[in-house]
């Protein structure tokens, strides 16, 4: 973790518990990743989510498919972000200062510009310029 910031790309689909099956359809078409509770903290929330974090799982079997099979909504211009993030890690790029202020860039053009992520993309950048200073 050289620029103090840690990239983990993952991928997720969703669905209510009563359709727990269709999740595990997917994760056994794809051959990875793993279901868990959407939200564990929130009692309310009764949503599975499958998950693949695996870098090569994404580049050989996530991306690929979904790139053949394009989304029918809005979350297509989410995925080619997603997509394009994940292939410049696999380049090296998110070990770079430049590399990574792109990433984090193009993250929160995704999904409501980063609407639901824990830290803004102000708070990241200023960590990198705090690592900066430091050394």
């Amino acid at each position: 973790m050289k620029q103090s910031v840690k990239v983990i790309p993952e991928f997720h689909v969703n669905q209510s518990y009563l359709r727990i099956e269709t999740l595990e359809d997917i994760k056994q078409y794809f051959g990875c990743g793993y279901i868990k509770t959407n939200h564990a903290k929130s009692v309310r929330d009764t949503t599975y989510v499958y998950v693949v974090r695996n870098r090569n799982d994404l580049l050989e079997k996530i991306i690929p498919f979904f790139r053949r099979y394009h989304l029918r909504s809005t979350k297509q211009q989410s995925f080619e972000i997603f997509a394009r993030i994940v292939e410049q890690m696999a380049q090296g790029k998110h070990r770079t200062k430049s590399g990574l202020r792109t990433i984090i860039t193009m993250a929160y053009q995704m999904n409501v510009g980063g609407k639901y992520r824990q830290r803004t993309k102000e708070d990241l950048f200023q960590v990198l310029q705090s690592s900066e200073t430091i050394r």
